[in-house]
């Protein structure tokens, strides 16, 4: 007996849930941006590909971050602007003041340590070509470790057909 061939998904859906995830990061940091800012202990380290489409800063910080660069929003952060496309943000690199233009296509990993949220996405490069996935770390990285106990991760495999 043949098998039907597995159907093609038309509607990407695994590309429109990595697009709803992306509005998790932007929420967030339009909370971030109100005049109240952070709420209690939470912070962000926002993982993008320096060398995606649309991400801008001063040449010399980027040429030292060719591939990817981390950023924490904690303390030190001003002129927050997540637009709908696109955050712009003013950090401290060597004590002096410098902006960042990130595309949320560029982001590739958003983590709060505070609750132990983290959400991972394929790079913009790896996305082309093929729906974009949500992937979600087995276990926290170098740069989001876990504190006291488990990563609280969002998961799409449930969704996924094995």
């Amino acid at each position: 007996m043949a098998q039907d061939p597995p159907a093609q998904d038309l509607m990407r859906y695994e590309a429109m849930a990595q697009d709803a995830l992306r509005g998790v990061v932007k929420t967030a940091l339009k909370r971030a941006a109100a005049p109240e800012g952070l709420p209690g202990a939470h912070h962000f380290y926002i993982t993008f590909k320096t060398d995606a489409p649309g991400v801008s800063g001063p040449p010399d910080l980027l040429g030292k971050y060719p591939d990817e660069m981390t950023i924490v929003l904690q303390h030190q952060y001003w002129d927050l602007a997540p637009g709908e496309t696109f955050f712009s943000v003013t950090l401290q690199f060597g004590g002096q003041p410098k902006r960042l233009s990130v595309p949320y296509a560029a982001v590739t990993r958003f983590y709060d340590p505070s609750v132990q949220f983290l959400l991972q996405f394929e790079p913009p490069a790896a996305a082309e070509g093929r729906a974009a996935v949500a992937e979600v770390a087995d276990e926290p990285t170098a740069e989001a470790p876990a504190a006291d106990g488990e990563a609280k991760v969002v998961s799409l495999d449930q969704f996924r057909k094995k």
